[in-house]
């Protein structure tokens, strides 16, 4: 079978690395995978993102996946295409991409603003969805309720319920939705002493402070200042605590959480120089190693966010808002908080205190949030996609 995933461009975020690695492992297992992208580059989260720098990228490539550009250079808003004009040579490259393949993956709906372009060659379109709050994504949805109208759009792989569940009452018929968890590589992360006292030596963190992670681009969905928040509460009473920042925008370039750390913490030293920003990381797994808590503050959007599971795999307790799937990935692992500084600051100490005995149910979990599992899910669907294709061409 021949697959071209099509996504909007290659920059940070939790999507593009869970449909990536669904590539990879698809690819491995025998399908034929290529990537088209509609931006060769984009500006988010205060940072230039070219496809080229990126890790996704990079992976995808030296696996044997052939990736392609449309090279469009922009900044993009969250939900929204850039724009939905596309040139004569842009529909050629894309009309040529899509002939060569049987099935078209696309990574979340705004690249169907493209692939509903009249003229392409028409292909079955399987749409990966991976937030909770479908009438914040601009004209994305109105895009994959005409895909859907016209029979283009053949499945939809939601990576949670509560992803289900929001696009189903957004109006999206139930039976084209189809939920496969978020898994992760288990080899990769995992707990690993060596790595932990590594990261902590690199940052002059001794090897029995307490850490706490927090995995985000800089976005307004994260609630960044929530979090910086519970960090100056947390900080003041825990007089060798931590707190690591990485995402993109995570960076003392980023004027905008310059000024949320000077709101959080004010302008004179103390607890602020104990919270580390280090920007994209392409090591995940040695920070979530160097970690005690992952910590999530979203307020809305999140699916199955990829930063809890992968720090629980590595070790880290959870302590989470109560957004998405979040409270049910958790449960029994970790803790859910309101969205209250000094909850959330408690709840981070209380995670602390638990990490030795939620240590045996966290490695009792990793099967639940296994890579392996979440391919066989998706070659299944990609396959009964094939052949149904080919059964109405005969």
């Amino acid at each position: 079978m021949r697959v071209l995933s099509v996504y909007e461009g290659f920059f940070s975020g939790g999507a593009r690395i869970v449909h990536s690695d669904v590539v990879l492992g698809l690819a491995e297992g025998g399908q034929s995978h290529q990537v088209l992208s509609i931006h060769g580059e984009v500006r988010r989260e205060a940072t230039r993102q070219r496809m080229q720098d990126d890790a996704c990228y990079r992976a995808l490539t030296a696996g044997g996946v052939g990736v392609t550009s449309l090279g469009r250079s922009a900044g993009l808003v969250d939900g929204a295409l850039a724009a939905n004009v596309f040139s004569g040579p842009e529909l050629a490259d894309t009309a040529r991409a899509m002939a060569g393949a049987d099935v078209i993956l696309s990574l979340k709906e705004q690249p169907l603003a493209l692939l509903n372009q009249a003229g392409l060659p028409r292909r079955p379109v399987v749409v990966g969805l991976h937030r909770s709050d479908p009438e914040n994504q601009g004209p994305a949805l109105d895009e994959l309720k005409a895909a859907i109208a016209d029979g283009t759009v053949v499945a939809c792989v939601c990576c949670a319920e509560s992803t289900r569940a929001a696009y189903e009452a957004a109006g999206i018929p139930a039976g084209l939705l189809q939920v496969i968890p978020n898994g992760v590589d288990l080899l990769r992360f995992r707990p690993d002493p060596a790595a932990r006292l590594a990261f902590r030596a690199s940052l002059g963190i001794a090897g029995a402070a307490p850490v706490v992670v927090f995995a985000a681009r800089y976005a307004a969905m994260k609630n960044v200042p929530l979090l910086l928040a519970a960090a100056r509460a947390w900080l003041a009473r825990e007089g060798g605590g931590h707190v690591v920042m990485c995402g993109a925008g995570m960076t003392e370039e980023n004027p905008a959480l310059r000024a949320d750390i000077e709101t959080a913490f004010g302008k004179a030293p103390g607890p602020a120089d104990r919270v580390h920003l280090l920007g994209v990381r392409h090591d995940m797994q040695a920070v979530y190693a160097g970690a005690d808590v992952v910590a999530l503050t979203s307020v809305s959007g999140e699916a199955a966010p990829l930063c809890l599971i992968e720090g629980m795999m590595c070790g880290a307790v959870p302590v989470t808002t109560d957004v998405g799937d979040s409270a049910s990935i958790v449960e029994g692992l970790g803790f859910v908080t309101p969205p209250d500084p000094a909850a959330i600051a408690l709840a981070w100490t209380a995670a602390l205190s638990a990490r030795t005995d939620l240590g045996p149910a966290l490695e009792l979990s990793r099967e639940r949030f296994s890579r392996t599992r979440m391919i066989a899910a998706y070659a299944a669907l990609l396959d009964g996609v094939g052949r149904r294709t080919s059964c109405s061409r005969a």
